[in-house]
């Protein structure tokens, strides 16, 4: 029998305590893992991704919709093993570049399963996505049709990028949706777009997209720019975007994919009508609470604080620096604590703090330290600052873990010179 001590709800779905007091991710045990792939690593119980992207593709079918279609916004993982797994559970792929499409079709997605969109894609993206056969473009601005105007050489479905004037409660520099946003067109501008593309043959407009921000964690932003988006024309499609927050911490909570699925559906049905194609593009809410990141702890020091420093840091996950982010920790071989640290990274910078205010188990040198719901942004935002090389991402599943990115060598970091 695994131990009854209860780890954090963050965690992926799953993980346990086993019967040696260890951590234990997909079944595998987190001390064994880095002993074999070293640290730091991202470490990923894949049954979670499937799990999640089942839930919501169940939620749609409770909620009495059966035109939808779950988009996975491959921004938050861009890893090909990641997006293959969703691309396998039937949903469709967001991507917000050409790199990103390229990741997306060699993970196996359909060129029609796409969307692509962004606020600058030049005339090489364009050409691109058209020679692929990209399923849906999302237009951002009125440069966007001209472009696409002057490129297109035969019929291509387009969505059109409404900023609805409505934001969530979240960091600014992840809320999108209010008037003051780089994306899309204001309420005003997006009429003249529609009365633009009413002219271009080959441009078939299916319908309007927004997306509000991001780690959202109340409803009523959602039909409030589902409202917002009303009365611009009657659309067979409507793109929701994507947004749900989840929690980081134990003492958070946000809504279910059930509940959130069944606000945007009850919201569409009364505003928009019941018959309508549904989009939506989930990313945290899909990969965030799948995985752990796993450090070795190389020193600590006592002064005003207690220092507790990693090998790891602001290369492998960025969000602490850029947001304020907040995480928790434990030891994998001694979860819970009491020992109050500064849980920092290897960086030559101050501000290179993972965790102001970790609580461990007397924390040594040594030790290996796991963060969870670093899913989300970690691998994506990733970075060679100090010429650390890239984290590998591990899977682990019914006991088994193997690595589907490889740890960055020395040799890459030079890969590139002539």
């Amino acid at each position: 029998m695994a131990s009854t001590q209860a780890l954090s709800h963050v965690y992926p779905l799953g993980t346990r305590i086993n019967d040696a007091g260890h951590i234990e991710v997909g079944g595998c045990d987190l001390l064994d893992v880095a002993e074999r792939f070293g640290t730091p690593a991202y470490v990923v119980a894949e049954d979670d991704l499937r799990a999640r992207a089942r839930a919501f593709v169940t939620a749609f079918e409770a909620a009495g919709h059966t035109d939808f279609r779950v988009i996975f916004a491959s921004k938050t993982f861009p890893a090909t093993a990641v997006m293959g797994v969703f691309a396998q559970e039937g949903l469709g792929c967001d991507v917000a570049s050409a790199g990103e499409q390229h990741l997306a079709l060699a993970a196996g997605f359909a060129p029609r399963d796409l969307v692509l969109h962004g606020n600058a894609r030049d005339d090489q993206e364009f050409e691109l996505a058209l020679r692929a056969g990209v399923g849906l473009i999302v237009l951002d601005n009125f440069d966007d049709i001209a472009r696409l105007a002057r490129l297109a050489s035969g019929p291509q479905p387009v969505l059109l990028r409404v900023t609805p004037d409505v934001r969530g409660e979240t960091h600014d520099k992840i809320s999108t949706g209010q008037a003051d946003s780089k994306f899309g067109l204001g309420l005003d501008d997006v009429r003249e777009a529609i009365r633009q593309l009413e002219r271009i043959p080959l441009l078939d407009l299916r319908g309007i997209h927004f997306h509000i921000g991001s780690n959202i964690r109340e409803l009523t932003p959602f039909r409030d720019a589902i409202a917002a988006v009303a009365d611009l024309g009657d659309f067979p499609v409507y793109d929701l975007g994507g947004g749900l927050g989840v929690p980081y911490l134990a003492c958070e909570a946000a809504p279910s994919i059930e509940d959130y699925v069944g606000e945007i559906v009850a919201a569409a049905h009364e505003l928009l009508g019941p018959d309508k194609r549904l989009l939506i593009e989930p990313g945290r809410a899909l990969v965030a609470n799948g995985t752990v990141t796993i450090y070795r702890v190389v020193s600590m020091k006592q002064n005003v604080s207690t220092w507790v420093a990693v090998d790891g840091g602001m290369s492998d996950n960025l969000r602490p620096m850029l947001y304020g982010a907040r995480y928790e920790a434990d030891i994998a071989d001694r979860p819970g604590g009491e020992t109050r640290v500064r849980l920092t990274g290897k960086h030559c910078e101050s501000g290179d703090v993972l965790i102001d205010d970790a609580l461990l188990d007397e924390p040594r040198v040594g030790d290996l330290i796991v963060v969870p719901v670093t899913g989300a942004y970690g691998h994506a935002m990733a970075n060679n600052y100090n010429g650390v090389p890239r984290p590998p991402v591990i899977f682990c599943r019914d006991g088994e873990a193997r690595a589907v990115v490889r740890r960055e060598s020395f040799d890459d970091l030079t890969a590139r010179d002539l």
